[in-house]
């Protein structure tokens, strides 16, 4: 008998917004939801009333019901919530960054190569259709060797929730840079096939967050004041890989500049260019056929719901008799490389990954 989405029973770990945002889409597409977990007792009210599922309090108890879990939790509980999941053999959805800390994620990914499940971390930008579009282009050979790829993850005012977990290093292990660069460097690693990497160079800045005159605009959580602000807001790196390709890197919660998810990865034969929000994405060339000329060719991509496409590409490969997939080995890289900056930031000079 085939066995379906509908066949994994499936629950949540963490219950705010992006735990619903998760629920949402698991129902969508017909998954069983079985249950949810939180430590807050109106977070569990609230999910319950709204999904008629069981809650709990305690994870051991979702976890006696499930096949799977999807973890939402802040950054810093991950590792109990995850590693407990795996030493049961659940498959583990696992919300990005993989830890707040190096060590954390390493114990987390170590867990995940020991278990018989399968594990997967939230890097849902993978699946945009400009990306899928780029990186068959590359598997084509179309751009050449790609040499060296610009990551920008920049918003001008958009510090999420200031006295939330996110802007507490305790909890959530940095700032911008462990929030949105994680997404940036993960995508600029996929896209050169995720070459080892041998250095990194950065600066991290905590410049907007603790004023008191901050303009509060897009935010996820209501303003609690500059109070406890003890993250970076903005950073600017560079990653060497063992290979000579490259990547630049601008990322910030706030910045006195516009916006910009503007990715353009530079080959030999071309370079594309992409809106990483957006969806807008070209491709640029020079030819001397005929006469010396530039090419820029647009392309028209429909926008699609990322986060939906990472949960289909989940559930298919816990169905597929060998399952494949690196991003938890890979978003341990990703946690080197963050680690890496941070030191180097603190430190004032380059760092060898492998320190």
């Amino acid at each position: 008998m085939t066995i379906d989405r509908r066949g994994i029973r499936t629950g949540i770990v963490g219950l705010g917004n992006i735990g619903q945002y998760h629920a949402e889409r698991l129902v969508d597409r017909n998954v069983t939801l079985v249950g949810g977990m939180d430590v807050v007792d109106e977070a569990r009210r609230r999910f319950a009333r709204r999904y008629d599922v069981d809650v709990f309090e305690d994870h051991q108890q979702l976890y006696d019901t499930v096949d799977a879990v999807i973890i939402t939790t802040p950054n810093k509980y991950h590792e109990q919530y995850a590693i407990d999941a795996f030493e049961r053999d659940l498959h583990v959805l696992l919300e990005k960054p993989l830890a707040h800390s190096l060590e954390s994620a390493t114990r987390i990914a170590d867990a995940a190569a020991d278990a018989e499940s399968h594990g997967m971390v939230g890097f849902n930008n993978r699946f945009a259709n400009a990306v899928r579009i780029v990186r068959d282009r590359l598997a084509r050979g179309d751009l050449g060797e790609v040499t060296h790829v610009e990551a920008n993850y920049v918003r001008r005012r958009g510090i999420p929730g200031r006295g939330s977990w996110f802007t507490r290093r305790q909890i959530a292990g940095g700032g911008a840079l462990i929030d949105l660069g994680v997404h940036a460097i993960d995508l600029a690693l996929y896209l050169l096939g995720y070459p080892p990497v041998e250095e990194v160079s950065g600066v991290t800045r905590g410049t907007f967050g603790a004023r008191e005159d901050y303009a509060y605009l897009e935010m996820w959580a209501d303003d609690a004041g500059p109070s406890g602000f003890d993250v970076d807001d903005s950073a600017s790196a560079f990653v060497r890989c063992r290979d000579g390709r490259t990547i630049s890197l601008e990322v910030a919660w706030a910045t006195n500049r516009p916006a910009t998810h503007e990715f353009i990865i530079r080959g030999t034969e071309s370079a594309a260019r992409f809106d990483l929000l957006e969806g807008d994405l070209s491709f640029h060339s020079a030819s001397n056929v005929g006469a010396d000329h530039l090419e820029d060719t647009g392309i028209e991509a429909t926008q699609n719901d990322t986060h939906a496409d990472e949960q289909q590409a989940f559930f298919d490969r816990i169905l597929a008799e060998n399952p494949h997939d690196n991003s938890v080995s890979e978003a341990l890289t990703v946690q080197r490389v963050v680690d890496g900056i941070y030191r180097s930031s603190e430190q004032e000079r380059s760092i060898d990954i492998d320190e």
